[in-house]
């Protein structure tokens, strides 16, 4: 009979070649199921509800919510791929029960006059950069940026961007996002499309080198800490307190989107939700919207009232 650490390789064998799951899921799924083998060491009943049953509590003691429903749903659909491949009599999913509250926990964003000001800096160190080297650098991550906000991607998906997926003269970005779900999205603001094209014009031989359209000195393909590290380094120079990370100009993209009036469903798939309840969690942090409605726009505001 085979054992679990098999069968948890053939399953990320099928993940990677069959589903084409991105690295990083793969990852996630290789640590989570090595830690339910951990955990059925000394058990042979690794197939049972009780196990499995187990094991989730054991998770609760240690994890956060969202981390926990991660792990459950890497196991989840371990099981459902020995369910698939005819392995086991009853899958242990059926019978349990794993819900739990989970606190929703509203997006951070990035005031207005912050990705002013951090815009304002990044553009200034361009015009003060004193080498070609410096200058190089201050054109990339101008490009870096405009694009985060423009787009709203996911900085996972800003990084894998493959250069033929740049098309500038149509001014459209392909993207593929989690699933390998692919979007397009369309570039409207001059200053980013002239943006991007003067980095793809300094860049030009890097990109063509290296295959994907960020690069870093080395002609590698530009990496989530690298752009990490960029944004700490022009907060720091912009003055702004506030701790800043690249997800956040995602979130920052959605919220000020709703409030200037875009249509929810418009949101969604230029974010690259498959669900509308995930964008939906948008809608509790644009109170500025709301209250600026409520303050001027009331119809109250427009009746007069005889008081006697």
């Amino acid at each position: 009979m085979n054992n679990l650490n098999n069968y948890i390789g053939e399953y990320l064998e099928f993940c990677r070649y069959r589903k084409r799951l991105d690295p990083k899921t793969l990852k996630a799924y290789r640590i989570d199921l090595g830690q339910y083998e951990s955990f059925c060491s000394s058990s042979y009943e690794f197939f049972s509800k009780n196990t499995v049953d187990h094991f989730i509590t054991n998770l609760h003691k240690q994890y956060r919510p969202k981390t926990v429903k991660r792990k459950i749903a890497s196991l989840k659909a371990f099981f459902h791929y020995l369910e698939y491949k005819e392995l086991l009599n009853e899958n242990p999913f059926a019978k349990l029960d794993i819900r739990f509250r989970e606190a929703k926990l509203l997006p951070k964003t990035i005031p207005f006059h912050s990705i002013q000001a951090f815009l304002s800096t990044l553009y200034a160190q361009k015009e003060q950069a004193k080498t070609k080297y410096q200058l190089r650098c201050c054109i990339r991550d101008i490009a870096v940026i405009e694009l985060l906000f423009a787009t709203g991607m996911r900085i996972s998906e800003l990084c894998s961007l493959k250069a033929p997926a740049v098309d500038l003269k149509n001014r459209t970005i392909l993207i593929y996002g989690k699933g390998a779900k692919e979007r397009i999205l369309q570039l409207g603001n001059p200053e980013v499309i002239s943006a991007l094209n003067l980095y793809q014009e300094t860049f030009q031989e890097s990109i063509e080198t290296c295959g994907y359209f960020f690069v870093n000195r080395l002609c590698h393909k530009l990496s989530d800490q690298s752009v990490r590290f960029m944004i700490n380094r022009y907060a720091e120079l912009s003055g702004i307190s506030q701790h800043i990370t690249p997800h956040m100009f995602r979130h920052s993209f959605a919220t000020l989107l709703l409030e200037q009036d875009v249509d929810i469903r418009y949101i969604q798939r230029m974010l690259g939700h498959s669900s509308i309840s995930t964008t939906e969690i948008y809608t509790h942090v644009s109170n500025a919207k709301q209250k600026d409605i409520l303050v001027h726009k009331h119809p109250r505001n427009l009746m007069v009232v005889n008081e006697g």
